[in-house]
């Protein structure tokens, strides 16, 4: 993934790799090319595209695929088409049905949090180099451009749903569930090649993202991959993805195939089978290897997932977060946790001399665990910080799975350098864009802050008036809701808008000067703005992870 350039896949459909995270993918039409999966931001995207034409011709774009609803799949859209070009139905823009929805949930409800571990997780603050990234295990890092969003156009409902774009014919299946809520995998029958999304790549992946997402479901995984292998894997004679590069020949490709399907099968049921012995996640996760068979396959290492966090996530999916044991029913908090550790052991200095033995031993696992405490205990103690950070170094560089290496070393920059913050922000002014109404409340509405909005009762009726739709949103009890019924009162306010408008509402602050120069026009208690506004408690891109509090 090193040498990144433009690369065949078999005559007629091309790949961009290592300008980001992902792989960008062309498939050449009779007119123009379709662009699949165009990266995280607009500005990788056109680079992109602009090494395909230069090699390939100045084709114009007649389409778009997104496989799933992860930003790496789409945030670089604008990079390549225009919302003028979509809305004249130049380009045809093809997603699985639901991804929007889940595209804003899971970038908007907790995209400041997702944001900010993400920046951990993929190591965009760190240095390049071997002391430093060295990438992500899917590719490189992700890229830090602007993330751009076009709505889709055409709807993927089901397996075996064909389409044709620019000549281009694809057949499709769907595959919910898996790498991401929605999903689809392409095949291309004339060229006889299967895009697997990100459902068959080469290593072990998430099941549980380190940054943050509902937990995959590892059973339909296997199962959906199963279906891949009975739909194509007799017939197709290269099968490619949004990461890594392809595999080619009919034996390779089912081998390929065989072992992912296998990897997840059997991660899903023998963590299954020990949970019902009474193991717990963590000791399930210590223990359980992989057959020697899928423990030697390249593709299923673990450079990206690993062996120890997808169990736990399975764990979480059937268990959650609670063990079984009393004990851990009600812990203390970090803080208060650490400052008991460090009573009970004699002081600070007595753990950091114990977590030196540990760490001069090679046990930097428990010198890590140890040292946490002292910081969460007593944030300024200067011999603690240096030691964790070089632990966490220690680990970092010991370490296989692309992303825990970055996790590993981005907590060492922070308690060396201080808070890098958030350098990409997922919920970007054009993923907001594409909210529906009732997502755009949603979004809201996780921003009240409850105890200041305990006592505030309010009503506003929002018209939006190119889509026939009336909302009544009510904030009362520190909760805003929102309703489609027919109401017998009058709202406090009336905020009369288009769809298109609407998303000033959480862009451009809840005032009445800002709404008006939307093209929001306000009617009734013109305070009931300030009152909704002053009870909004937006996310902090910049929190603190590795001390309690943001230095």
């Amino acid at each position: 993934m090193a040498e990144q350039g433009l690369y065949e896949v078999v005559e007629g459909i091309y790949q961009v790799r290592g300008f980001d995270l992902a792989n960008v993918s062309f498939i050449e039409g009779d007119e123009g090319v379709i662009v699949l999966d165009p990266l995280v931001t607009k500005e990788t995207a056109a680079a992109a595209l602009e090494l395909y034409r230069e090699h390939r011709g100045d084709r114009p774009v007649t389409g778009v695929i997104y496989t799933h609803p992860h930003v790496d799949h789409f945030g670089g859209v604008k990079g390549v088409t225009t919302q003028e070009d979509v809305d004249a139905g130049r380009v045809t823009i093809i997603a699985p049905a639901g991804f929007t929805e889940h595209a804003a949930s899971e970038n908007v409800y907790a995209g400041t949090a997702m944001a900010r571990r993400s920046a951990y997780m993929f190591g965009a603050a760190l240095a390049r180099g071997p002391r430093g990234a060295v990438g992500a295990g899917l590719g490189q890092t992700v890229s830090t451009g602007e993330i751009t969003l076009i709505a889709p156009t055409l709807d993927v409902r089901h397996t075996g749903q064909e389409e044709v774009v620019d000549g281009v014919r694809m057949v499709f299946q769907s595959a919910p569930g898996t790498e991401a809520p929605v999903e689809i995998l392409v095949y291309f029958p004339d060229h006889r090649a299967l895009c697997a999304a990100e459902d068959a790549t080469h290593t072990l992946h998430n099941l549980l993202t380190l940054r943050g997402a509902l937990v995959r479901d590892a059973h339909a995984w296997s199962q959906y991959l199963t279906e891949t292998i009975d739909l194509w894997a007799g017939e197709a004679e290269v099968v490619f993805a949004s990461h890594h590069w392809p595999t080619w020949g009919k034996d390779r490709i089912r081998e390929f195939l065989d072992t992912q399907r296998d990897l997840y099968a059997y991660l899903h049921d023998q963590t299954l089978r020990l949970i019902n012995q009474g193991w717990t996640g963590i000791e399930i996760a210590e223990e359980l290897r992989l057959p020697p068979a899928l423990e030697n396959a390249w593709n299923a290492r673990g450079y990206y997932g690993s062996v120890s966090h997808d169990i736990k996530a399975i764990y979480q999916r059937y268990m959650g977060w609670f063990d079984g044991n009393p004990a851990h029913l009600w812990q203390h908090p970090p803080v208060a946790q650490g400052q008991r550790y460090v009573k009970l052991a004699g002081g600070a200095d007595a753990i950091v001399e114990a977590a030196r033995e540990a760490y001069e031993e090679g046990d930097y696992r428990w010198a890590a665990e140890i040292l946490s405490h002292v910081v969460f205990a007593e944030q300024g103690h200067a011999a603690a910080r240096e030691l964790l950070a070089d632990t966490f170094e220690q680990l970092g560089y010991g370490i296989e799975n692309g992303i825990w290496r970055n996790f590993f070393l981005s907590g060492a920059t922070e308690l060396r350098d201080g808070s890098f913050g958030t350098p990409t922000v997922a919920a970007s002014a054009d993923v907001v864009s594409a909210l529906t109404p009732g997502l755009l409340f949603d979004a809201i509405a996780i921003q009240i802050d409850g105890p200041a909005a305990w006592d505030e009762r309010l009503t506003i009726d929002v018209v939006l008036t190119d889509l026939d739709e009336r909302y009544r949103l009510r904030l009362s009890n520190g909760a805003l809701t929102y309703t489609t019924a027919q109401q017998s009162d009058e709202a406090d306010a009336t905020l009369t808008a288009t769809k298109v408008s609407l998303p000033a509402l959480a862009l451009g602050g809840v005032t009445a000067e800002k709404l008006a120069s939307a093209g929001i026009e306000l009617s009734g208690d013109a305070t009931v703005l300030s009152r909704l506004a002053s009870v909004l408690d937006p996310g902090d891109p910049d929190f603190a992870i590795v001390t309690p509090d943001k230095d």
